[in-house]
């Protein structure tokens, strides 16, 4: 399947389409998340909120955050050149826009790094939504070892060939295992890049990259010309996250990145996997001590993956008591407005629990990820 996006009516780059020129001129400004701007374009549109970045016409803690480049429009340079490179901007606007994988933002605090993507600059004929539909994100340490490279290889090849797309960052180690497993038994691959689409990070991995936009999709949220920066990568993790169904974790040392990504998929509701390694080896000591301490559960192949991130109906095992304690906000009000048997409708939910419409719309799928609701043709109901 390939791509049939909105730029289509204003030429193969878009940059004749005010509204696509102004998704790239913000995503150039604020260069990562943020969840302010975010809000001010779901209120306004992004022409609109474009107007308002260059003229200043903000409040005073949108204004802090993009004065530095407000000045800077490349947004019709940047478009041509990722369409050069056989890419596109995706933006809320289009079908392949990964909505729903986005959703568990909504659930967080929105400060200044917590917010979903602004837009994606992306390398790939696929669609978006379609190769995160199904997706398992495998992470781990740059210096993996010969271990940890032939577990990567054996979880993610036999999971590609299964249907499921890995996701990961690119980078040497287990996230370059990760995706060269995917490729060779001709399965689909992501990589989410801190930096933009055009500049090959690590440049040893230029080829891979290339291989991987041929068959899956290159994804970065940062605009063509940003350069790798360590917040960069941090802000990168939490896609990594966001764009699977689970996250695992082959190799990470004691204070390893991969925990970030981690910390990200526990706030998201994403199930998190990690592989157990020898006592003796360094590149293990933080999956073990992520299995002791209860932050990842244990798994050795891909079977293992899918019992605890695939489809409810593909998991085994005894039936797990849920713990209400972990949920709160909007969360625990819709849950706790579900009556102890029966279904109800998302508008009863609504106004039984005093959250509006959208935002019931949003936590009842994490709910429902989480183990703590079901869904039928009748209604939402709560699972026992």
């Amino acid at each position: 399947m390939t791509v049939e996006s909105r730029s289509d009516a204003g030429g193969p780059s878009g940059v004749h389409d005010p509204r696509r020129l102004a998704w790239a001129y913000l995503s150039k400004v604020v260069q990562g998340p943020c969840p302010a701007l975010s809000r001010l374009v779901e209120e306004v549109g992004p022409q609109e909120a474009a107007r308002a970045v260059r003229e200043r016409d903000l409040s005073d803690m949108l204004g802090e955050r993009t004065v530095a480049r407000a000045h800077v429009d490349t947004a019709a340079d940047d478009l041509e050149l990722v369409a050069g490179m056989g890419g596109r901007l995706v933006t809320p606007d289009d079908d392949e826009w990964p909505q729903w994988r986005l959703l568990g933002f909504g659930n967080l605090s929105r400060s200044r790094d917590e917010g979903p993507p602004l837009a994606l600059w992306v390398l790939g004929s696929r669609p978006v939504a379609e190769l995160t539909d199904r997706a398992i994100s495998i992470v781990g340490t740059r210096a993996a070892s010969g271990y940890g490279e032939h577990v990567t290889a054996e979880i993610a090849g036999d999971l590609a060939v299964d249907g499921w797309t890995i996701v990961s960052g690119a980078a040497f180690g287990v996230d370059g295992a990760a995706h060269r497993a995917a490729l060779g038994v001709g399965g689909l691959t992501v990589a989410v890049l801190a930096c933009g689409v055009d500049r090959a990070y690590p440049a040893g991995h230029a080829r891979l990259l290339r291989q991987i936009a041929q068959n899956g999709a290159v994804v970065s949220e940062y605009a063509p010309g940003t350069t790798p920066a360590k917040h960069r990568f941090l802000a990168r993790n939490r896609l990594v996250a966001s764009l699977s169904d689970g996250v695992v974790v082959v190799e990470a040392g004691w204070r390893s990145g991969a925990r970030n990504t981690v910390s990200w998929a526990r706030k998201l509701g994403r199930p998190v996997m990690a592989v157990p390694g020898p006592v003796t080896s360094a590149s293990s000591t933080g999956c073990n001590r992520m299995i002791r301490e209860g932050e990842a559960r244990l798994v050795a192949n891909a079977g293992d993956v899918v019992e605890e991130a695939g489809p409810i109906g593909l998991r085994d095992g005894p039936e797990v008591v849920r713990d209400l304690d972990a949920l709160s906000g909007d969360a625990l009000l819709v849950y706790e407005a579900l009556p102890a048997a029966g279904p109800r409708g998302v508008r009863d939910l609504s106004e039984l629990s005093g959250v509006a419409v959208e935002q019931v719309r949003a936590v009842l799928p994490l709910l429902e990820m989480e183990g703590f609701v079901g869904c039928d043709d009748t209604g939402w109901s709560r699972q026992r």
